[in-house]
């Protein structure tokens, strides 16, 4: 279950500078999706979490990746999505840890105040639906249609922390 994380957890995009929690927060949500770049349940979910998080990229709320891998691992995997979204690198797995997420891929929503406000763990697509609508509604803004057309199946997903 995931768990808010401490307002000093810095995190690193992958272009520009590190933050912390409470600095990525200060104006906007984020909308994350969390992505282990050595699983295939990761790589399955790639362009669907992609076109999940686009939806959302014009409104008022940063959107990105969050890549358990360094930042040459996460640009490797990530491909062109790196220069449409953020991404940030968690090579030691900080940040999946301060969450509290035990299964990957997973898609969360921090609001203003640092707190997880909805999660999803694995890719359940109505637990998905859940978060995008929570989202939306923070937002006021339309959510996308979660599956896609091209999502794969439903799956429990990886261990986060192995």
């Amino acid at each position: 279950m995931a768990t808010d994380p401490p307002p000093d957890l810095v995190l690193a995009p992958l272009t520009g500078e590190p933050r912390t929690v409470d600095e990525w927060v200060t104006l906007f949500v984020l909308g994350l999706v969390v992505l282990d770049p050595f699983t295939y349940e990761s790589a399955w979910l790639l362009e669907e979490a992609g076109r999940i998080l686009e939806s959302y990229a014009p409104a008022d709320v940063r959107v990105g990746f969050i890549v358990t891998g360094t930042a040459d691992e996460a640009r490797q995997f990530l491909g062109p999505w790196v220069d449409r979204l953020l991404a940030f690198s968690d090579p030691e797995r900080a940040a999946v840890k301060a969450m509290g997420l035990t299964s990957l891929p997973a898609f969360l929503v921090v609001d203003m105040a640092g707190k997880i406000a909805e999660a999803a763990e694995g890719w359940h697509p109505d637990e998905w639906r859940a978060v995008a609508a929570h989202l939306a509604t923070l937002l006021s803004w339309t959510r996308p249609t979660i599956p896609g057309d091209k999502a794969p199946g439903p799956y429990d997903g990886s261990p986060a922390l192995a």
